[in-house]
This record gives C-alpha cells, sequence and structure tokens, in this order.
C-alpha cells in the first residue's frame, strides 16, 4: 500500500492520536500530512512543505533563527532542490522570521497577498499588541513581541491571481482579521485547508497550552489581533469549505467529523469562544458586561510575567541532549497516521 493508499484508509475510521519522538506529551517536530503535505513545529508555530522533490514551496518560516533546521528539513524531504518561492500567510514575526535568509540563500521570491506588502518592505508596523486580553502568559508577554517590518525589498512580490502559481490546485483565500492581509490556503481535491492564524487549534494565548500543545478550536491569536468583526466572517467563510484536514499556525493538525462540527461551533459562536472578553481592539458592542469594569494588568506585573514566560519558552526545552540531536540532523519525520483526529 503506498503513502496515499494509506493515508486514504485511514482518514476517517481509525482514531489517531499524536505521539513524540523527542519529548512526552507533544506532537512529533515534522508530521507528514498528505503524500505532498509537511508540517515543521518550531517551538511555538508551524511552517508547511507543499510538493514534491520535483516542484515544492515553503508556508511560512517559523521564528528568527529557525533557517538551519529549515535547510535541513527541505534537505531531508527535497534533495538539493530548493523551492519554486515562499509562500506567507502574513507576516507577523513568528511566521517571517527565517524568510529574508531563506529567500536570500535559496534566491526566491516571497509572495503574500498585497494589503500585507507594507509590513514586509519596511514601510509599516503592525498595530501594537494587546496584553489586556487575558488567556495567560504568552498574551501577558505580548507587549515584548516585535511588530515592525522587515523589509524584503524587491524579492516580495504580491500573489496574483486566486492560484498559487505553479501550484494551481491551492486556492488562495483572503481571511483578514488577524492581519490586513492574512491569507489561507484550500485544495479541494482533498478538502486540505491550510489556515495560516485564521484560527488556531490550541489556546495560544497560554504558555501551558503551547507546551502540551493541548487541543482546542480558538479564533486567532487574541493579543494581536486588531479586526474581529473581519476575524469572524474569516472563520465563517473557511468553515463553509467543510475541510476534511485543518493545518494551522499554532496547534496539532487535525481531521475528522467531530473536527469539521468544532470548526463549524467556533464560526458558529465565535464572539463568545474567540473574542475577549476585554482589550483595546475589541468592539465595545462585543465586550462581556462584567468585564468592561476590568482593570489593565499592571505593567510591573506584565514585565514580571514576560521575563519568566519567554525565559522558560526559549530556554526551558533546551537540555544538552536535544540540543545535540537538533544539531546533528533535521527533525525526524513522523507519518500522517500521528494526524490527530477529533
Amino acid at each position: 500500500m503506498n503513502t496515499e493508499q494509506r493515508l486514504d484508509a485511514r482518514r476517517h475510521d481509525e482514531p489517531l492520536t499524536m505521539t513524540n519522538e523527542l519529548s512526552d506529551g507533544k506532537p512529533p517536530a515534522l508530521t507528514q500530512l498528505a503524500p505532498d503535505v509537511w508540517c515543521l513545529r518550531d517551538k511555538i508555530v508551524n511552517l508547511f512543505f507543499v510538493g514534491s522533490k520535483e516542484k515544492w514551496m515553503l508556508v511560512d518560516t517559523g521564528l528568527y533563527g529557525s533557517a538551519s533546521t529549515i535547510k535541513r528539513t527541505a534537505e531531508k524531504l527535497f534533495g538539493a532542490n530548493t523551492p519554486q518561492f515562499i509562500f506567507l500567510t502574513h507576516g507577523h514575526f513568528d511566521h517571517v522570521g527565517a524568510v529574508k535568509t531563506l529567500a536570500e540563500e535559496w534566491n526566491v521570491a516571497v509572495y503574500a497577498h498585497e494589503r500585507e506588502l507594507p509590513f514586509l518592505t519596511g514601510r509599516e508596523s503592525y498595530p501594537p499588541p494587546d496584553p489586556t486580553v487575558g488567556g495567560g502568559m504568552m498574551a501577558a508577554s505580548s507587549f515584548l513581541y516585535p511588530r515592525s517590518p522587515i523589509d524584503l525589498g524587491e524579492r516580495v512580490k504580491a500573489v496574483n491571481g486566486e492560484r498559487v502559481h505553479g501550484f494551481d490546485e491551492w486556492q488562495i483565500l483572503h481571511t483578514p482579521g488577524h492581519t490586513q492581509g492574512h491569507v489561507s490556503l484550500f485544495r479541494e481535491r482533498d478538502r486540505f485547508l491550510i489556515a495560516g492564524d485564521a484560527f488556531v487549534t490550541t489556546k495560544q494565548e497560554s504558555l501551558t497550552a503551547v507546551f502540551t500543545q493541548k487541543v482546542e478550536f480558538h479564533g486567532p491569536p487574541a493579543y494581536f489581533t486588531p479586526d474581529w468583526i473581519s476575524a469572524r466572517t474569516s472563520v465563517e467563510k473557511l468553515a463553509r469549505l467543510k475541510p476534511d484536514t485543518i493545518a494551522t499556525g499554532h496547534g496539532q493538525p487535525l481531521r475528522g467529523a467531530e473536527m469539521q462540527q468544532k470548526l463549524e461551533t467556533l464560526a458558529r459562536d465565535f464572539d463568545r469562544i474567540a473574542v475577549p472578553a476585554q482589550g483595546r481592539y475589541v468592539p465595545e458592542s462585543l465586550k462581556r458586561e462584567a468585564d468592561k469594569t476590568s482593570s489593565p494588568v499592571p505593567v510591573k506585573v506584565l514585565i514580571g510575567i514576560a521575563v519568566i514566560g519567554l525565559g522558560a519558552l526559549c530556554f526551558g526545552g533546551k537540555s544538552k541532549s536535544s540540543s545535540r540531536k537538533f544539531k546533528r540532523r533535521a527533525p525526524r519525520l513522523s507519518h500522517s497516521r500521528d494526524i490527530r483526529t477529533v
């Protein structure tokens, strides 16, 4: 039985659970989601390899410092062949960390929605993050996250049309809210959705959830979402697609009927599930009455939480053995049987 047949046979009938070859309770670093799609988890964020040895693209580039891991993984999957281009769902720091290095070393173009280009050409910073949305240390620390633009110069280009050039099966969907030019990718043939951060499958505001990758359906990361009305419309659009497999920028990839039901519930009850009870970007009409008078988190508390949270995130998982393992080789491949069905 080939890979595609094995994927198809397991798609609906057999419960699947994530396993981890590096540490208990977390998904593997590299997971094959379809015969031509792989997900690489880079600490707090996911990025995707799409295609074959003959032709492939990289979707998002993770955090700063991830270029070497991405290159080693690409060589493991595709040999010496470089990608056709890099495709960005959006330009937040955790999705463009390695884009400049990789684009220059591979000598390839970078594609993004035209409304995202100001943030990728040094012209405009993102709106300030909002640490008052609550939910945990990741949110409380967000005032420290980079929001300044990067400058890719003439290397970055606006996507043209509704399909990814050279990968015509992949439809480009404008899904604003998290950012002005956020996009998602959808393939009709196998109903595969790369959602980016339009919604996520873990509580990204919580440091505990980020480490454990506990599966929960949420809207886009709340601390970095300035337009909740557009975010709701985008989730409604994606839910109507009824995807069979979803791969988000944060959290575990999922498939199955229950996943579809949870996505539909998120779209239907978006204001209750996804929109924070308070926050600088939450419309007054959507704020919960009980929380309208809540006081902002004191700055000293935010700083303390940020130092602890970011220190744990950056250094907590770097044991000597694991660091040696990552220096020597790319993450071990875990096949799509490890995609969780919910």
